[in-house]
């Protein structure tokens, strides 16, 4: 008897939609997302949509942030139906919440990447945006049980609506060395507004640099694409 396993044969593939939020108001924001998809191949027939909660505050920075965006989000998911959820913001605002309260898939950006970093092997080092972040993303990698494989968090110290600056590049490379030297064997942007760095700051540390919006847009897509989701 053959041990071989053979291919189902491809059928034509229906409309699949994945929406990505951005839980902040910013429009620069949700255009470097929508860049940071453009990167990550999919299927035919899988539809991408990122849109922008204008609720939302400028960007989300602190803790009262991330609490006043849940019911926004569970608004905007109400109101805008998908097959698969994206929440981009590197806090994971309302990501449980949401999940108890959808049948469909939501992915957290930051769990995502945190999974990716884990998954490449070694430890993986976090660029914050603001030392207020640093607690947040221990809390949650604590809930994922991932902590020991952090090398280092490190804050470039420049808020949301900033990351546009002229120095920006320039200090994201400054301080992914620093995890470097804390021991990383990679390095997560953690913000979803930093995606149009990744390339440039990985060709120049010559190790992986993981785009939370890029991972779990992917993730999202194998969950579709596997029939892993809950049927509803």
């Amino acid at each position: 008897m053959s041990s071989q396993i053979s291919a189902t044969a491809p059928q034509e593939a229906s409309l699949a939609r994945i929406l990505i939020i951005n839980p902040n108001a910013s429009e620069a924001v949700t255009g470097a997302i929508r860049s940071s998809a453009r990167g990550v191949s999919l299927s035919p027939g899988i539809e991408v949509v990122a849109v922008t909660n204008l609720h939302g505050p400028p960007g989300i920075e602190t803790d009262d942030h991330v609490a006043a965006v849940g019911p926004d989000l569970e608004r905007m998911i109400e109101a805008q139906e998908a097959d698969a959820y994206v929440i981009a913001c590197f806090s994971d605002p309302g990501v449980d919440r949401l999940r108890a309260a959808t049948g469909r898939p939501v992915i957290g950006i930051a769990e995502a990447a945190y999974q990716m970093g884990a998954g490449l092997g070694g430890r993986f080092g976090v660029i914050s945006i603001v030392q207020a972040s640093i607690s947040r993303h221990r809390a949650r990698l604590e809930s994922l049980g991932l902590v020991a494989r952090l090398a280092g968090d490190r804050a470039i110290n420049v808020g949301v609506t900033d990351l546009g600056g002229s120095e920006v590049a320039a200090r994201l490379l400054e301080v992914a060395r620093g995890l470097t030297d804390d021991g990383a064997d990679s390095v997560i942007l953690g913000c979803a507004g930093l995606g149009d760095y990744r390339l440039a700051l990985q060709q120049a540390l010559r190790r992986p640099v993981i785009d939370p919006v890029q991972v779990a847009l992917a993730q999202a897509h194998t969950v579709l694409s596997l029939g892993l989701h809950r049927p509803l």
